[in-house]
């Protein structure tokens, strides 16, 4: 995947900023979009996967989640380097993978309550970026076909969203392989799918590395498979400390159970040499 300039990641994150959101169009190559297809298709069908039994996810939606457990091509998206760099502009560097999972609403798919993402933590609005999320459009992303609606500034609001409450809406169309990227406190929701055929998409919500992670990756992901993955996404699945302090392990970074080198010092290390520096 190409690399974004300093330029476009400095108007992508100030799209957020400002509304909450933001569109890299034409972000997914031609090949990685046919192989996310297909690794998508297999793992549906090998698992058997139906339609979602909860109204909020989606009675005609398939969803398939901790979609690194499934398919080495989805470990591709965590780390792009189209999005990342945007996100960690937003939160830090020392961001974490909260989840990764494909929301695909069938024919027939009601719209979705608008929500936060973030709303269940017990934070006041308006707050700091603590999470962010991603779509990643597989599919043609219309209106008609249920494109995610949102209401723009709203991640500056006070307060969440009514649950099926009425707004007046935005909806963010994108062809196959653009991507949306939003503010996890932008209320948002999937909308109504009025065609006879699937929208399809995959999720990749990122995280602060102080807040948990909606998805254990730790424990979701076989070990084996977790040792396999690039040392980013390791840290990305939560095998990392953040500020020297959060994570960690008998006061060592995690990498080290899946046989990395640490890279910096632990926080009380650090402020001992920084002491020792003073004198």
């Amino acid at each position: 995947m190409r690399e974004l300039s300093a330029s476009e990641i400095d108007q992508h994150s100030g799209n957020l900023d400002k509304n909450g959101f933001t569109i890299v169009k034409n972000a997914i190559p031609p090949v990685l979009l046919s192989e996310l297809r297909e690794a998508l298709a297999e793992v549906q069908s090998t698992h058997d996967i139906g339609y979602s039994e909860t109204s909020f996810e989606g009675t005609r939606t398939v969803r398939i989640y901790n979609l690194l457990a499934y398919h080495r091509a989805f470990e591709k998206i965590p780390v792009s380097p189209v999005v990342l760099p945007i996100v960690a502009r937003i939160l830090d560097s020392e961001l974490q993978l909260s989840s990764l999972s494909a929301i695909c609403p069938g024919p027939g798919q009601e719209a979705q309550p608008l929500h936060g993402d973030n709303q269940m933590i017990p934070l006041p609005r308006p707050h700091i970026p603590i999470a962010v999320n991603s779509m990643w459009a597989l599919t043609d992303f219309t209106e008609e076909n249920g494109a995610t609606r949102f209401v723009p500034g709203s991640h500056l609001f006070d307060h969440n969203p009514d649950y099926d409450g009425q707004y007046e809406t935005e909806c963010a169309e994108m062809s196959a392989g653009s991507i949306l990227i939003w503010n996890s406190a932008l209320w948002h929701g999937g909308g109504e799918n009025q065609t006879d055929k699937r929208r399809d998409g995959i999720a990749c919500y990122y995280c602060a590395g102080w807040v948990r992670q909606q998805e254990n990756q730790q424990l979701g992901i076989p070990f084996d498979r977790i040792k396999q993955f690039p040392r980013r996404l390791q840290e990305l699945c939560g095998f990392s400390v953040y500020r020297g302090v959060y994570g960690h392990i008998d006061n060592r970074d995690p990498i080290q159970m899946l046989g990395r080198e640490q890279k910096g010092k632990m926080v009380w290390q650090a402020s001992d040499s920084a002491k020792e520096r003073k004198k």
